[in-house]
């Protein structure tokens, strides 16, 4: 079973999942996903939630539906859903870092060399992982 958290609704969260699943490639662009379902059974949710989910990806741009086949991965999600998530971070996370940033006199270089360093920490160990 899937967990949830509260601090955002549930097919929001299975949206998440399934972009995630796109961006690291267990749903290929151009191919079929679980029907409402096949995916509601399994991470144990109501049809009623994920369908909710596949229509909010559909006015996304996210996924398509072929009339009696089944929902596709669109053409271009994952980029559609790396401009989504850029977007989201610069106007949800970014302004209140920067915001705590200059509250604490941290310097521009200070941010930027911290950047390079957390960087280069994630570069050697994506490189250890794969």
């Amino acid at each position: 079973m899937v967990s949830f958290t509260d601090s955002k609704p549930i097919y929001l969260q299975i949206a998440d999942r399934i972009c995630d699943d796109i961006m690291i490639g267990t749903y290929g662009e151009g191919e079929r996903i679980p029907s409402v379902r096949e995916y509601a059974q399994l991470i144990e949710v109501s049809a009623n939630t994920v369908a909710r989910t596949f229509e909010y990806l559909q006015n996304q741009g996210i996924i398509y539906n072929r009339r009696g086949v089944g929902l596709f991965v669109e053409e271009h999600a994952a980029a559609a859903i790396k401009h989504m998530r850029h977007k989201a971070f610069i106007d949800t996370e970014l302004e209140p870092f920067m915001r705590k940033a200059a509250m604490l006199d941290i310097a521009e270089d200070e941010l930027l060399e911290a950047y390079r360093q957390q960087l280069r920490a994630l570069q050697a160990q994506q490189r250890d992982d794969g």
